[in-house]
């Protein structure tokens, strides 16, 4: 009997020991199913960032540290040479200015306006559903079909607005020939192709505000103004701080808008940073200082969005 017993117990080790094996193995086949599928599916992804991301960006880095002839090819090491020029450069330096005015207005107007028309846009008034169709018309309209539409309007003698100004008997402003109106006109264009996104997002923020903080507030005698200031702006702060960080790098990667309606004048007055960069690569064929001041740009939209990111991101409630 005991030796019976003895067998039993063996023949329970051994198949405990062989199904801990198989299932030990399963397991290793699993990771390596798994890994398998993770680099089919992902492989295409990681292709395509490679192809016209990553090299993209190295290469751009390597070109600027070299002068290059008409067709892109290297010529002579100059290491940060291309940099120090740029950053000496008057004509540089001006624009890199004439970016960021132009990139805080269009940052401010667009969240501002978007918020605004937001919160109209939300509250349950007969029409709101037209004027959100209206708000979010411009997501659809492409670059080249606003700034027609836009020069139309700017135009010193055919525009809308110099026609509605001479009706008036008001001064005639020369809108495209005139260096700080130019600058106006583009940020008036920009935000208006802009604001539709930023109304979307901010509209949906606003439609999943729950009512009965509301009811609680207003039976506490709470008036509109604070009621927005401290209960409304809190709950849509996540959504407000998305937005600003898209609309201020949107904002500086700007360049269709500006080439179709002023070309970067006059007087290179809104001749902004990506502008200046596709002037110097594809127009004076400068391909080592076009390369320069990209990773310059880069750089610059990198540090603001991690201020954003280390300050904003504080006064987000979520």
């Amino acid at each position: 009997m005991e030796e019976e017993n003895n067998l039993l117990d063996a023949k329970k080790q051994n198949i405990l020991e062989n199904s801990k094996k198989s299932i030990l193995a399963n397991k290793i086949s699993v990771k390596k199913n798994d890994k398998f599928y993770a680099l089919l599916f992902l492989g295409p992804s990681l292709l395509l960032l490679i192809l016209f991301i990553f090299y993209p960006m190295l290469k751009t880095i390597y070109l600027s540290l070299f002068l290059t002839n008409g067709n892109g090819q290297n010529t002579v090491f100059v290491g940060l040479e291309n940099y120090v020029s740029l950053l000496t450069s008057s004509t540089y330096l001006a624009s890199l200015g004439s970016t960021f005015v132009y990139v805080i207005g269009v940052s401010v107007l667009t969240i501002f306006l978007g918020l605004l028309l937001a919160s109209t846009a939300s509250k349950n008034v007969r029409g709101s559903v037209f004027f959100r169709t209206i708000f979010s018309s411009t997501m659809g309209v492409s670059i080249s079909v606003s700034a027609i539409f836009w020069l139309f309007i700017f135009n010193p003698s055919i525009g809308i607005l110099n026609q509605v100004a001479a009706f008036f008997h008001l001064p005639i402003l020369n809108w495209s020939t005139d260096p700080n109106l130019a600058m106006i006109s583009v940020i008036i264009s920009t935000v208006w192709m802009n604001l539709g996104f930023a109304f979307l997002v901010l509209f949906s923020a606003f439609e999943s505000l729950p009512l009965s903080l509301y009811e609680e507030t207003a039976i506490e005698g709470v008036g509109p103004v604070y009621r927005f200031m401290h209960v409304t702006i809190p709950l849509i702060s996540p959504t407000l701080f998305f937005v600003s960080i898209i609309t201020l790098i949107e904002s500086f990667k700007s360049f269709g808008l500006i080439d179709l309606m002023t070309a970067g004048g006059p007087n290179n007055a809104t001749n902004m940073l990506v502008y200046q960069i596709y002037q110097n690569a594809f127009l004076n064929g400068n391909y080592s200082q076009a390369s320069a001041e990209s990773v310059i740009l880069t750089i610059i939209i990198a540090i603001l969005t991690f201020i954003q990111f280390k300050y904003l991101e504080k006064k987000v409630s979520y």
